[in-house]
């Protein structure tokens, strides 16, 4: 009851209200002494909450032999209301939002600090949407896996190059990063870049561990991170092409340069 509660509280219910009209849909016809037992509410308010949801249309009053009771309205009449309400309010205000935002070149570039797992994959989403014809990624199979669909469907209209981790058979032209003692270390972090036409990017650790990521169009941080991809990219492809071992050479300059024991 309580996971319905918390719902009904986005769709703009007061806890109260989302407790009785709960209350009301398990009981059917019932009274305010009825209600404020099943549910909780202080006698003290029920009849407020009450004259409050029948207000608003989702409660119906009726008086029966001198007495009071109160019906909820249908569910499917409520989800369709609920529906057709969050669209208008959704259509009214994309339009309205969007006239405030402002059309003029911004002066100064930004680095914004992204929260919440779904709120970074919605942003990912968007981006990857508006790309129109380059997308550089740096992906472990974790973050792949979520952006993948969204991908294959950008390279109708863009090129996606990059590399990834962990991932069996990477669209397009991607590359497939070889396995060293980094890469299969438990602790190591799966960081994740995607730039969209060198113009916006996020950039981060794992989402799955850290809900945290940045977003930026700033042309330098782009730059630099592109260029990171990029020296990824190529020495991945020299370690494949040569035929010294180079790969135990690499990680012992990788951990004097970082200084890991």
């Amino acid at each position: 009851m309580n996971d319905i509660v918390q719902q009904l509280k986005k769709l703009g219910f007061n806890e109260y209200e989302a407790k009785a009209y709960v209350s009301l849909v398990k009981q059917g016809p019932v009274t305010a002494y009825q209600v404020s037992k099943d549910s909780g509410i202080p006698r003290a308010r029920i009849y407020d909450v009450l004259g409050n949801l029948v207000e608003k249309g989702l409660v119906l009053k009726e008086e029966i032999d001198d007495t009071t009771r109160y019906s909820p309205l249908p569910v499917e009449i409520f989800l369709q209301k609920a529906q057709s309400e969050w669209q208008s309010t959704y259509s009214v205000l994309i339009d309205s939002l969007r006239s405030l935002e402002t059309s003029d070149e911004k002066m100064d570039n930004r680095v914004l600090t992204l929260k919440d797992y779904k709120t970074i994959i919605n942003y990912c989403e968007t981006l990857i949407k508006k790309a129109e014809k380059r997308i550089v990624i740096s992906m472990w199979d974790d973050m792949y896996e979520v952006l993948k669909k969204d991908l294959i469907q950008a390279t109708e209209t863009a090129i996606v190059q990059g590399i990834t981790l962990h991932v069996e058979n990477p669209i397009g032209d991607l590359e497939i990063h070889r396995n060293t003692p980094f890469t299969e270390t438990p602790s190591t972090d799966h960081w994740f870049i995607l730039s969209i036409d060198s113009k916006e990017m996020i950039y981060g650790p794992s989402i799955e561990e850290r809900s945290v990521a940045f977003y930026t169009d700033d042309p330098v941080h782009i730059y630099l991170l592109e260029d990171y991809v990029w020296h990824d990219v190529l020495v991945n492809r020299l370690v494949r092409r040569s035929q010294d071992d180079l790969e135990k050479w690499i990680t012992t300059e990788r951990r004097a340069f970082f200084m890991e024991k």
